[in-house]
This record gives C-alpha cells, structure tokens and sequence, in this order.
C-alpha cells in the first residue's frame, strides 16, 4: 500500500506465514518484525536501497524474531527495538517459545525498550506505540498519526485473534486490548496483523466472532 510519505510492503515468512513489514517514509525505513527463513524480508529491503533504521518488534515469539540474526548479518548495527516487558525474551528460548520447537532462537539486545505513550518518527510520520497484552504480555501495536494504519501483531487478525494458550498469554487481557486500545481506532484504520490478510477497524468491529464492538 502507499500513501502520501508512507509505503507499507510486506512478506510472509516461514512455515507460520509470519507477516513481515517494511515502513518507508522517505529516505528512512523500517522493518516490523523479522521471522524464519528471512531471505524474502532481506530482499525487499535491499530493493529499497535503504539501510533499517530499525527492527521494531511487536512481540518477541520466536516466529517474529527468528530471522533478526540474518538481517542484522547484512545489515549490521541496526538497532532492535521491543516491549519493554518482553526484553529478557530475546535470548530466552523457553520464554520465546523456540525451545518448544526443539530450537533456540537468541537475538541481540533491544537498544530500546518500548511502552505505551511513546512516540517514534519514521521521516516525516510519527507513530504511538499502545501497549496490547494479552496474546503475549509485552505485545504492542504501532498506529500511525499521519495515516489510518496499525501494525497490531497477534493481537487481532481478519476475523480471529491471536492465540491465548501459550504461557504468558491472558485471554481476558487480549479482549481487553482489542476493546480498549484497538476498537477505539478511528473506523476506516487498516490492521496490519502478524498473520493473515490486512483488514479494517470497522470490518472487526461489526463481523469478527471473538470480540464484537460495542
């Protein structure tokens, strides 16, 4: 998708089909989240011939963080940024979930840890980060001021939402975010979701079967 300073492209990587992002807004780019097998993600930033401002995490599963060591491999020094409450989880394979896959994905440290309120600047688009626990308890979800789009995770999909059975996960915490946080978007803002097809604030709200709005 484009909009005026912003150009949104993505790819799904892995055997979870983990949506991977870029933002570019002028000369300044980022990438959201960076799962297995990689090699697509690394293509697409390579073909904007800009080098990352960031990897920024809207959580720290392992198939949202396993292909940072990759991309930080071709593209060295780029700083991570993560939910502040999700640090520790980055060279935690138990707490990332990749020891349940008989794997261990490790990752640098994050050089900043994020929380609700923040404010980041991508060029010239700024972006607050809600915090939207509940399939994880760092999850965050970035919105940009400028346009009506989100990077939400696993928060909320097309028509489901994400899982709550992992450890670490609330069910109630996840409704709450979704209601509260998510809902509370201006109608016509786009989801884009970790998993899955993009889909609108106001096509949850009215259709999706875990949480309706009010």
């Amino acid at each position: 998708m484009s909009v005026p300073d912003l150009t949104i492209n993505s790819v799904a990587l892995g055997d979870y089909q983990t949506n991977c992002y870029t933002a570019q807004s002028g000369d300044h780019l980022w990438v959201i989240d960076a799962g297995y097998e990689p090699a697509p993600l690394i293509k697409l930033i390579e073909e904007t011939n800009i080098a990352p401002e960031a990897i920024v995490l809207t959580h720290a599963h392992s198939d949202h963080i396993a292909g940072i060591n990759e991309v930080l491999s071709r593209f060295p020094g780029t700083p991570i940024w993560i939910g502040a409450e999700e640090e520790d989880w980055l060279n935690d394979p138990n707490l990332n979930l990749s020891a349940f896959l008989g794997l261990s994905v490790t990752a640098p440290p994050a050089s900043r840890l994020l929380n609700e309120g923040d404010t980041l600047t991508l060029g010239e688009t700024t972006w607050r980060v809600l915090h939207t626990p509940g399939h994880s308890p760092g999850s965050k979800t970035f919105v940009c001021n400028e346009s009506p789009v989100a990077f939400v995770g696993d928060a909320l999909f097309a028509g489901s939402i994400g899982r709550t059975d992992f450890p670490g996960c609330s069910q109630e915490d996840l409704f709450e975010s979704i209601r509260t946080k998510l809902y509370t978007l201006a109608d016509e803002t786009q989801i884009l979701p970790g998993h899955g097809p993009p889909t609108t604030i106001v096509q949850e709200k009215n259709f999706n079967p875990f949480v309706r709005g009010e």
